[in-house]
């Protein structure tokens, strides 16, 4: 959610040309045969009710070689961000962050509560792009 909810923010305030946004697993477990997976149909329709479209994304995997293509890594919890790293083999650059800074983002695998994962996201991508 993280990806449409910060790239409309970008278009909304007429910045999108200066960032590239995307958004990777840092697992496989939502790509099968080296296809990933559709956003999962609750994100989708939490991502809809607020007027954003996730049309054509499919899961990725973070790649060793990410580390040099991007400048920042947002991650939505500590889990991540240590799996990031591990894939990355080191931090040297110090890229690999949370989006939250003092807590992780709700998880609505667990929670089903995408509302309250999507607010949590909203908030942070507005502070950091304020912060920008």
């Amino acid at each position: 959610m993280a990806e449409f909810i910060f790239k409309d923010m970008l278009e909304k305030c007429g910045r999108e040309i200066e960032f590239v946004v995307a958004s990777s697993a840092t697992s496989a477990e939502e790509i099968w045969n080296g296809i990933g997976n559709p956003v999962y149909p609750p994100a989708k329709a939490e991502l809809a009710k607020h007027g954003i479209s996730c049309k054509g994304k499919r899961a990725v995997q973070l790649k060793k070689y990410d580390y040099d293509k991007y400048d920042l890594f947002l991650c939505m919890d500590s889990r991540n961000v240590t799996n990031t790293i591990q894939i990355f083999g080191s931090d040297p650059d110090n890229k690999v962050r949370k989006l939250l800074k003092n807590k992780d983002v709700s998880d609505p695998w667990y929670t089903d509560r995408f509302d309250v994962a999507y607010n949590d996201i909203y908030e942070s991508c507005r502070q950091f792009l304020e912060n920008l």
